[in-house]
């Protein structure tokens, strides 16, 4: 059996992304071509058939060959994987599970022609009561289980399906006492339930009366796993991602009627997760199909919508814009829009709460600005939302940047505060004192790292005592030396969350791409001539940096020490002072 490495050392990426794009030379060890993944008219994305990378300079997709199948086709990495492994003549393994799945599929797609075939009647008579048009009771495959203890059961029989079959795909259960196995379920509507792919994973059942259960679903099987899908994403997937703007929304709402209703007038996003919360494996699903925008659109008050936010996963609110809404009615989106009420729909997701302004929002009100005491509390409630440093995180990002402007409090002071687990336990006045207006040391780190990018051999200029403000920067630093070349480098961080930052870094520092392919080896030398210049300055502005801000934190311990202190302070802040003229004076192009 083949690995993935065996699988990407036969693998030639421009070849592979050449079935998708049309690319032309760029430079040494480049191509070029628009961009599959937003819409362009220049061309800003690239291959670099040396390291085995593709990075859009537009919409910053990067990745190697694996993730570009992966986000072209939408697809799992394994699927991806064995796509590729089929290409290059390499066998590799199947998945534990694979064939059992593929079994129980064809189970479910039984059951399904069984409850379809038991529609006519009092079911669908209530889905026409509820609005739904023929059209879309077909499109979304809906169905009726009778009102049996073992009519499937007896059918499946008939067909020579076994009740083990039955009972692995969840449409039988068995009373664990006498050991007899019944219809799960008996006088429910059927709603099918595919996966992302398509494939037929379980069911989900509603009485036509008020009995209980109102609602009841698969239970945990080999091929369904609640807290993996989404209801209704098999045909949402088709427009996430390909909007005008690139950025087409999901709609969350709470059910199957909702779903159903909403995209049958004309909102396509509208997807509902399985009475669980949305999780990261959803998380990791929808970017991976091109989603970037979420409302969460609940029957619920105000109060409700903000504590579904304050609670939002970590995981899911760091690689989405979210945003919580309701009907105004108060009606569930099934109802209102059966009402006529599909203005008010559109009113709601258009006017949701967005996450960054609900956090910061509410801290400002739970706690108050006009204090220390409630500085310090906002500051400790926002932080669990602020400390993730990875620069994809456009809400983190976000958060940091809203409770900087409210609080008046300098990005770089924040981002070290955040970074010193120390300091978050002594939040004292002196420190919230020290936060004012800074000079964006954290840039300059990436500039650095950039052109370590280019040139690995610059590693040996530095010196080991730089103290890193950028989380990735830090993590890099330490993890690289003795790297002798970019690749090498990103081996250290090949499924990390630092790869894709070091993919933009590289393709950033050396984007030839507007090159002729003549000049191309005279830009290589300016690039790398330059390169080492820039670690010079770029090291003596974090060294200038990093000593005016020990200087403004000594002047405002001066007016609080006693007087036989305060000399002592004034002496190093002057030696400071003489140490920043002379790190200036010796710094290159400063005057």
């Amino acid at each position: 059996m083949g690995t993935k490495e065996d699988v990407r050392s036969r693998l030639n990426i421009a070849e592979v992304v050449g079935e998708y794009v049309r690319l032309t030379p760029a430079g040494k060890g480049r191509m070029k071509g628009l961009c599959p993944f937003h819409n362009e008219k220049s061309p800003s994305f690239q291959v670099d058939t040396e390291q085995g990378y593709f990075y859009c300079f537009g919409c910053k997709a990067g990745g190697d060959v694996f993730s570009f199948v992966q986000r072209s086709e939408n697809l799992s990495f394994g699927d991806a994987l064995r796509k590729l492994a089929e290409r290059v003549g390499i066998q590799v393994e199947a998945k534990y599970g694979e064939r059992s799945n593929r079994d129980l599929y064809d189970v479910n797609a039984f059951a399904l022609a069984y409850f379809r075939e038991h529609l006519p009647g009092p079911a669908l008579d209530y889905l026409r009561r509820r609005g739904l048009t023929d059209e879309t009771i077909a499109a979304f495959e809906l169905g009726y289980a009778p009102d049996s203890w073992d009519g499937l059961l007896k059918h499946a029989r008939t067909k020579g399906l076994s009740e083990r079959q039955l009972l692995e795909a969840g449409l039988l259960t068995e009373n664990a006492e006498n050991g007899r196995v019944y219809d799960r379920f008996r006088g429910r509507v059927m709603f099918p339930i595919r996966d992302h792919l398509g494939r037929l994973v379980g069911f989900g059942g509603r009485v036509l009366d008020d009995s209980k259960p109102k609602y009841l679903n698969t239970p945990e099987t080999d091929a369904f796993h609640k807290g993996e899908v989404l209801y209704g994403l098999d045909k949402a997937r088709s427009g996430l991602g390909k909007a005008e703007n690139g950025d087409a929304e999901l709609i969350v709402v709470e059910g199957y009627m909702d779903v159903i209703t909403m995209q049958q007038h004309g909102f396509t996003g509208a997807v509902a997760s399985l009475g669980t919360a949305l999780t990261a494996e959803h998380a990791t699903l929808l970017e991976r199909l091109g989603t970037r925008s979420i409302s969460l659109m609940f029957d619920r008050d105000e109060a409700g919508l903000k504590a579904m936010l304050k609670g939002l996963d970590q995981v899911l609110g760091a690689k989405f814009r979210v945003r919580a809404t309701s009907v105004p009615s108060g009606k569930d989106p099934a109802d209102a829009l059966l009402a006529g009420d599909e203005a008010g729909i559109r009113q709601a997701l258009a006017q949701g709460v967005d996450e960054v302004q609900y956090r910061v929002q509410a801290a400002i009100e739970t706690h108050g600005t006009a204090t220390a005491e409630g500085k310090r509390r906002i500051l400790m409630e926002l932080l669990p939302r602020m400390q993730n440093l990875d620069p994809l995180d456009e809400i983190a990002e976000g958060v940091r940047a809203a409770a900087c402007e409210t609080l008046g409090i300098k990005p770089e002071a924040l981002l070290e505060w955040i970074g010193s687990k120390a300091k978050r336990r002594t939040l004292t006045d002196t420190h919230l004192a020290g936060m004012s207006a800074g000079r964006g040391e954290e840039e300059n780190e990436l500039k650095l790292l950039r052109q370590l990018l280019i040139d690995p051999s610059l590693l040996a200029k530095l010196d080991g005592s730089t103290p890193w403000r950028n989380e990735s920067v830090r993590k890099v630093m330490l993890a690289v030396q003795g790297a002798v070349s970019s690749e090498a480098i990103l081996d250290v961080f090949r499924g990390q969350p630092e790869e894709q930052l070091l993919i933009r870094l590289l393709f950033e520092g050396r984007d030839s791409g507007g090159l002729s392919r003549a000049t191309n080896e005279q830009y290589d030398q300016k690039v790398n001539a330059y390169a080492a210049a820039a670690v010079d300055d770029i090291q003596a502005t974090l060294s200038i940096d990093a000593m005016r801000a020990e200087i403004g934190l000594l002047k405002k311990q001066v007016a609080e020490a006693a007087p036989a202190e305060q000399l002592g302070l004034l002496k190093q802040i002057q030696e400071l002072q003489r140490a920043v003229e002379a790190e200036k004076r010796g710094r290159r192009g400063i005057a």
